[in-house]
């Protein structure tokens, strides 16, 4: 396309300069044309260098998360090194709200751990003496002592950072239609304008008009051929309908950071999605309150909220935060304690109080009746806080991630569409089989890494579909590069908006079907712009060819040809803009 455009713009300007000097300058000059076809042009490669999006970020924010220091002990004594200089078999300890170092092993301690970035769950993980604990993940409660096993690239961390580069690298540089186009349209250009100057210059029998000579007549022609084929309009028909897509899409919430994604969007046929910050909300909520041995609920519920407010667990802070919702006045407490892996223990209104975990109780004092509606609701994919008054269980509070309200919507809409629909999920299987079931998502994977995540991209690829992936994690950034369209929650993080071509910035499910539609809308409107591209110049190449010559004498002058190249580009232009009309559609 390139070629054409420049011989189209050198051609109206050395024959410009050549009719100053030779002809008459106030009829044989259009200087204008070439200043329009540059203008033209470097519009449409402007809007598509900025609707591009810069992937590299990610990479250096994910970086950013390795931890800087590390606490190394050596025959007793503790000293604080770079995170850098720590070889494998050293003894590292980490205090509570630290990031851990490195890959390594615990060796002394017990606490919860974070490990959000890698798995995508919001419930710190429970670690113990043995545990593997993985580096830049936070340790939440009590202090551990570890063994390095994995240092610099072989950490997990690292191991990530691999695989977004390489996602990234593996993709193939999208051809542009109209570049495949151009590959037989500007030969075909330049050979119908090299025999037009031919055939009328030495072998077409005609009458030359009086203000002109037959090589000057011949060479006209042949600009204007050159001139009215120039592609403006193809230049400017992906690049206008994308930018009126994707304004469309921002005004919605839906940001496309890529100037082909809102065609290869519409293309897909599979769609992924994350479990936790994606389809659920993220964040543990209380689903149930079961009182047993003559409690109520809100005595339940009071006596474990008035424990757990002094733990700053995520499970802890939910059900104060369910006591909030319903004002009730929380008790004083006493002697409180919390037990690293197990809950908390106090005295409220002299009576001894446990708040925690069923390993937190002997067997004994937990009736047939509690545990199995723990195990029921267990395998339901709660996690359960038990509570006991003395040496009495006196109930269960099971608390989950809850589904957003536009989950099950979404999904349905997409399947609607044609379009099959799966979850993928680093919690346990009977977690991710309940959300699949409660969304209408007939397949899952449970219990998967990172690369395990991208391994099921992989697998959908290899089957010949066109792959998305919905997700708002750390562990989802490899996935989202992999996927022919990565779609990140806007919400989520910084890694997995980075990654993503597609940003939800209202965290809203629903708009990923809007996004397929309104890509389907604009390459829709981007056909149509290369229809009326290819219109004008089927129509326009033969007129300025001379074939209306014969017939009443009438030739276009490169002006009008320039004239008809602006009108052609204005056509495509104001295609583009029909594309608004179909923003009201799009928040049905």
């Amino acid at each position: 396309m390139d070629v054409l455009i420049s011989l189209g713009i050198s051609a109206a300007y050395f024959y410009s300069v050549f009719s100053i000097f030779f002809i008459d300058p106030s009829k044989h000059t259009f200087f204008d044309s070439s200043a329009m076809l540059i203008t033209f042009i470097m519009i449409g490669k402007m809007l598509e260098a900025r609707a591009k999006g810069k992937t590299g970020r990610a990479l250096e924010k994910l970086l950013a998360l390795t931890a800087d220091k590390a606490r190394i002990v050596r025959n007793g004594v503790e000293e604080d090194i770079k995170a850098s200089l720590v070889e494998i078999g050293d003894i590292l300890k980490v205090l509570p709200g630290e990031k851990i170092p490195v890959d390594g092993v615990i060796i002394e301690g017990n606490s919860f751990v974070d490990e959000s970035m890698i798995t995508g769950e919001p419930i710190p993980a429970e670690k113990k003496v043995g545990s593997k604990v993985t580096g830049a993940t936070i340790n939440s409660s009590g202090v551990i002592i570890l063994r390095t096993e994995k240092i610099g690239s072989d950490t997990v961390l690292s191991s990530i950072i691999r695989m977004v580069e390489d996602a990234q690298a593996d993709k193939a540089p999208i051809q542009r239609l109209s570049d495949i186009i151009s590959n037989v349209f500007v030969p075909i250009v330049v050979l119908t304008a090299l025999l037009t100057f031919i055939s009328w210059n030495y072998f077409i029998d005609f009458q030359v008009p009086l203000e002109t000579t037959r090589f000057l007549f011949s060479f006209e022609l042949m600009i204007c051929v050159l001139v009215i084929a120039c592609p403006c309009a193809l230049g400017l028909a992906t690049p206008t309908a994308i930018m009126v897509g994707s304004g469309i899409g921002l005004n919605r919430g839906i940001l496309f950071k890529k100037a082909s994604v809102l065609k290869n969007i519409s293309k897909l046929e599979v769609v992924l999605f994350d479990k936790t910050g994606t389809i659920t909300k993220g964040k543990p909520e209380v689903t149930g309150i079961y009182p047993f041995n003559g409690t109520t609920k809100e005595e339940l519920l009071k006596l474990a909220a008035s424990a757990e407010k002094n733990s700053s667990h995520p499970l802890a802070q939910a059900v104060v935060k369910k006591s909030e919702n319903k004002n009730i006045k929380l008790a004083e407490t006493s002697e409180a304690e919390e037990i690293s892996g197990f809950g908390i223990k106090c005295i409220i209104n002299g009576k001894k109080i446990k708040s925690g975990n069923i390993k937190f109780f002997k067997d004994k004092i937990i009736s047939d009746e509690i545990k199995n509606t723990g195990k029921e609701l267990s395998d339901k994919g709660q996690s359960l806080i038990y509570l006991s008054v003395e040496k009495e269980v006196t109930g269960i509070i099971a608390l989950s991630d809850v589904i957003k309200e536009d989950s099950k919507k979404a999904v349905k809409l997409l399947q609607e569409m044609g379009i099959r629909t799966a979850l993928i999920s680093g919690d346990n299987y009977n977690a991710a089989r309940l959300v699949a079931k409660m969304v209408g998502i007939d397949e899952f994977e449970a219990e998967v890494l990172p690369e395990d995540k991208i391994k099921a991209v992989i697998k959908y690829q290899d089957k010949g579909y066109k792959v998305g992936m919905v997700g708002d994690g750390i562990n989802d950034a490899p996935a989202l590069a992999q996927a022919d369209i990565g779609i990140a929650i806007g919400s989520g993080t910084d890694i997995a908006r980075e990654t993503g071509e597609v940003i939800l910035v209202k965290n809203n499910l629903l708009d990923v079907e809007r996004a397929i539609r309104l890509g389907k809308k604009t390459l829709k409107t981007i056909k149509e712009n290369f229809f009326w591209a290819f219109f004008y110049n089927i129509m326009m190449i033969p007129v300025a060819a001379g074939i209306l010559y014969f017939y009443n004498g009438l030739t276009l002058k490169p002006e009008w040809a320039s004239i008809a190249m602006w009108f052609s580009s204005l056509t495509v232009v104001g295609n583009s803009l029909r594309l608004k009309r179909f923003e009201k559609k799009l928040m049905d």
